[in-house]
């Protein structure tokens, strides 16, 4: 070997080292980070001697497409979970203390007490205070069911405005990534910004990936619609304001077509947007309806006159008895205790809150009305089919059904939340130990660069002796 030589392959060798521990340096910098892909140089041999090629990535578009679809899974099931959590506690929380169930148990006693000491007002007394606190129930109740419904509007709005936004930093990482490749350039960064808005985008909304010329990409979501092909599509959503039990809420569009709500327990969602929808229009008016139907089972079975007009319990300022088994949506919301019953409670027992007394000889060990209102919460009745349980049972029942409803739904979503954190655990972790920094790896990689550089340094300072030998003797 010449020295000319020797010193061409000293100087390779402190070129490719610089690069590569320039490399190596930016990897052990980046090892926490999860949005940032390991980094490997590619050394080649040319006719110049060894040289770096290329820098290369890590990558796995399997396992990449695998953690986006975990991440959109657990996102929206993590969505149904906390809305369901919200619902629960409504309901006073793990013991439902503050259900309408507990107030028609305590108003069914009161009812009872009185049928047995119908003479005693202050006992009537007490069967008005039991009603006003289950009508305050269902009232409360079907309130925060509305303002489940209002906050995950507001949660939708945020986050089309937060997806928006995200295709607009997804452009022009994009951009960047196709013009670096065209040109030969690194586009590594670039990629690894696009890999991280993917995942931002996949809490939001499922999306599937098509790979084009230049690393660009289109991206659909998972039911087909255009969320990007060059420029972002528009993803548009109205929201309300205020929501009663009659309020239906928008859509939310992208590119012009519309989301479709997920459905079930272990939901179908693929993003927070079709769960949230899920809340919005399927889970709390579900719930809504029950409350609804438990409201008109009281005013039915306090109904006087035989059936025809309401009695203790009536619809706002109507004393009209709702139809049976049909649902009136809001009514929960809008039931009261009668004003005549709460002025005077003996009415409750006489059957003249709102109706014609039925008992003209104001005879004070009355309890006909009464045993007959205790033996009704034990009467099998219709129920409207759209509240999702059962059509035909006691006013008793079917309030302990509805929290039975609710909690076997919450349960359900939790364990399919565990199981989809779970699995976006394993995802991230796979893709991870596919394209993420080992420490010990490129600790180790550094040190043998570092014995390159050290050989480099002797060839060098060998390279000098024999040059001084050489002036040596020349001089």
């Amino acid at each position: 070997m010449s020295l000319s030589s020797a010193m061409n392959t000293a100087q390779a060798i402190f070129n490719n080292t610089g690069t590569q521990t320039s490399t190596v340096s930016k990897n052990m910098a980046n090892s926490g980070n999860a949005d940032y892909a390991k980094r490997t140089t590619i050394v080649s041999t040319t006719l110049f001697g060894a040289q770096v090629s290329t820098t290369v990535r890590a990558q796995n578009e399997v396992l990449m497409r695998q953690n986006l679809t975990a991440i959109s899974q657990n996102s929206g099931q993590q969505s149904v979970l906390s809305a369901l959590g919200d619902m629960r506690s409504v309901m006073g929380g793990t013991n439902y203390e503050m259900s309408p169930a507990k107030y028609l148990e305590a108003l069914r006693n009161k009812i009872h007490e009185y049928a047995t000491r119908p003479s005693d007002q202050v006992v009537g007394a007490g069967v008005i205070s039991a009603a006003q606190d289950a009508v305050t129930a269902l009232n409360t109740a079907s309130s925060e069911i509305q303002r489940v419904r209002a906050d995950a509007d507001k949660q939708i709005e945020a986050q089309v405005d937060k997806l928006n936004n995200l295709l607009s930093e997804f452009k022009a990482a994009n951009d960047m990534v196709t013009t670096e490749t065209a040109r030969g350039g690194d586009p590594n960064d670039a990629l690894d910004r696009r890999d991280s808005l993917l995942k931002q985008i996949s809490e939001i909304v499922g999306v599937s990936i098509v790979n084009r010329e230049n690393n660009d990409v289109v991206l659909y979501t998972s039911d087909g619609t255009t969320l990007f092909e060059t420029s972002p599509r528009k993803v548009t959503f109205q929201r309300n304001l205020f929501y009663s039990a009659s309020t239906t809420g928008n859509a939310i569009y992208i590119d012009g077509v519309a989301v479709d709500a997920a459905k079930s327990a272990n939901t179908t969602a693929l993003g927070s947007l079709p769960a949230l929808l899920q809340v919005r229009d399927d889970i709390a008016p579900t719930f809504q309806s029950q409350l609804d139907e438990i409201a008109r089972g009281l005013i039915t079975i306090f109904a006087e006159n035989g059936g025809t007009i309401a009695g203790l319990f009536q619809n706002g300022t109507s004393t009209t008895v709702p139809a049976a088994g049909t649902l009136v949506p809001g009514l929960a919301a809008s039931i009261v205790v009668a004003p005549n019953a709460i002025a005077n409670p003996s009415k409750v027992r006489d059957g003249s809150v709102n109706g014609t007394t039925q008992n003209p000889d104001n005879n004070s060990s009355f309890s006909t009305l009464l045993d007959k209102y205790d033996q009704a919460f034990d009467s099998s009745m219709a129920f409207d089919a759209t509240a999702g349980i059962d059509v035909q049972k006691t006013l008793i029942t079917f309030s302990s059904n509805s929290l039975s409803w609710l909690e076997s739904l919450r349960s359900s979503a939790t364990a399919a939340g565990e199981s989809k954190t779970a699995l976006l655990s394993r995802s991230a972790e796979a893709y991870s130990n596919m394209t993420g920094v080992s420490l010990d790896e490129e600790l180790s990689l550094m040190l043998d660069l570092e014995q390159s550089y050290k050989a480099a340094t002797k060839l060098v300072s060998a390279i000098d002796e024999m040059l001084q030998a050489l002036l040596n003797i020349a001089s």
